[in-house]
């Protein structure tokens, strides 16, 4: 594979598991293979529009807004000083999800996603004083500390899950350091925090 072409299959990579995805993708996860799949459409069509709203629609909006407001490119929010406010308008949205889940009394591990997510999303705005944190390879972490969290809870084996998850963790991080937005220590403290939240928001949830 050439460089052009290598550089293309990463930015499809980065763009198809964007942090903002990952909630989603998780929720569709849980709502097929977990004992809500034998809840009703509609109440699973209602949770994912949820997820939706809150997760995306929301955040990329307002970050879109942003973005324009200040006359920047895509590109601009790749530098640490800029990614305040993003990071302010996605704990805003994730916040606002959280209390949603909570007043409407979903299921533990349920509300555990998005707390779990929402605390990435702190750690990495708190960390964003000293590094540059990744927040894809955060995102991607997250999703391999939620799934040991939710194999001790159901008590099952996540062997096959887990080692797909870790394959994804990693084929995300080369992309982001493919494309140079990224440094190892980004992508590795963005790893080490999505396990951590990941993993003990699940747990104590």
């Amino acid at each position: 594979m050439n460089n052009s072409n290598l550089i293309f299959a990463a930015q499809i990579i980065s763009l198809v598991f964007s942090p903002f995805y990952m909630p989603l993708l998780a929720f569709v996860a849980l709502l097929l293979f977990s004992y809500m799949s034998m809840t009703p459409l509609a109440y699973k069509i209602y949770v994912l529009a949820l997820v939706y709203v809150f997760t995306i629609l929301i955040p990329r909006l307002l970050i879109l807004i942003y973005r324009k407001l200040n006359g920047w490119e895509r590109i601009h929010l790749s530098f640490r000083i800029n990614r305040y406010i993003p990071y302010v308008l996605s704990i805003l949205s994730y916040a606002t999800l959280l209390y949603l889940f909570y007043n409407l009394h979903m299921p533990h591990f349920i509300v555990g996603v998005i707390a779990g997510a929402l605390a990435i999303q702190i750690v990495c705005a708190l960390t964003n004083n000293f590094i540059k944190v990744s927040t894809h390879a955060a995102a991607a972490g997250g999703v391999c500390g939620a799934l040991v969290a939710f194999s001790v809870i159901f008590n099952f084996n996540p062997l096959v899950w887990l080692s797909l998850a870790i394959l994804l963790c990693g084929v995300i991080c080369s992309a982001r350091l493919i494309l140079r937005v990224h440094t190892l220590p980004e992508v590795g403290w963005g790893v080490l925090i999505g396990v951590v939240c990941g993993f003990f928001s699940i747990w104590i949830i």
